[in-house]
């Protein structure tokens, strides 16, 4: 038996259902729109083919430009990250020896180098965009700190950046420390007050809201001190600060 393709004139095929009018006096309609004449009529889908093929070939320099833009934004996304991966790569073998030497508090060395390989300051400035040059940041303004040059310690605190909330938390409490140390004890109580609120917790935020009394007392500010007091007493009584805060605030309530 030989096959015979199903289409809309096949025997037996199903036929579109024409409109029946409400008036039996009415004669019947001749023509009639289908409900989707593109699929049913061959004609109309073979013009709105050529159509598209017309407006390909009028705007194909056109095209042709937008998907070489798309190409090439692709691809320096991708060689982008993969240079930032090869920078942060060598920012972490640069700093290695920089970061031991800070661990051992070798502090000229971890910052300025020691003649082989360069010290934390020049990591953090040659790889600022890299986590390993972040991270320098933050190694560079702690041993800054130490080594009393707390304006640059500020600086270099400052520049640093972390998603992990107990690592911020503390960049904050010691860019807290260079401000007091540089008699500004307002900005100190606003960094301590902003360490203390960044991810509260009962293990370090007692010891900076007593850092933020007490740099609000310098301030002259014993109101705001004597807030940050009760906040330790009521929200963190238990902790090792709660006597200190309690003397504290007997002190000023006299």
């Amino acid at each position: 038996m030989s096959k015979i393709p199903y289409t809309g004139k096949t025997p037996g095929a199903r036929q579109p259902v024409r409109p029946v009018s409400t008036d039996p006096l009415a004669p019947a309609e001749e023509n009639y729109v289908t409900e989707n004449p593109l699929l049913e009529d061959p004609d109309a889908l073979a013009a709105r083919l050529a159509e598209s093929e017309d407006f390909v070939r009028r705007n194909r320099n056109l095209l042709l430009g937008i998907l070489a833009v798309v190409v090439l934004a692709v691809a320096g996304v991708f060689g982008y990250n993969y240079w930032r991966n090869q920078q942060n790569n060598l920012a972490q073998a640069a700093s290695f020896r920089a970061i031991a030497h800070w661990e051992a508090d070798s502090l000229k060395p971890a910052l300025q180098g020691d003649g082989k390989l360069p010290g934390l300051t020049r990591v953090a400035s040659e790889y600022s965009g890299t986590k390993a040059g972040n991270l320098a940041n933050f190694y560079a303004g702690v041993a800054l700190l130490k080594q009393g040059k707390f304006q640059d310690a500020y600086n270099a605190l400052d520049k640093f950046s972390s998603d992990d909330y107990l690592v911020q938390s503390r960049a904050y409490a010691l860019m807290g420390d260079a401000q007091l140390e540089l008699n500004k004890p307002k900005e100190a109580a606003e960094l301590y007050a902003k360490a203390a609120d960044h991810n509260a917790n009962e293990y370090f935020t007692p010891s900076y809201l007593l850092k933020e009394g007490v740099a609000r007392e310098v301030a002259k500010d014993n109101e705001g001190a004597l807030k940050a007091y009760d906040r330790i007493l009521n929200d963190y009584a238990t902790s090792q600060e709660a006597a200190e805060a309690r003397q504290a605030k007997a002190h000023l309530q006299q």
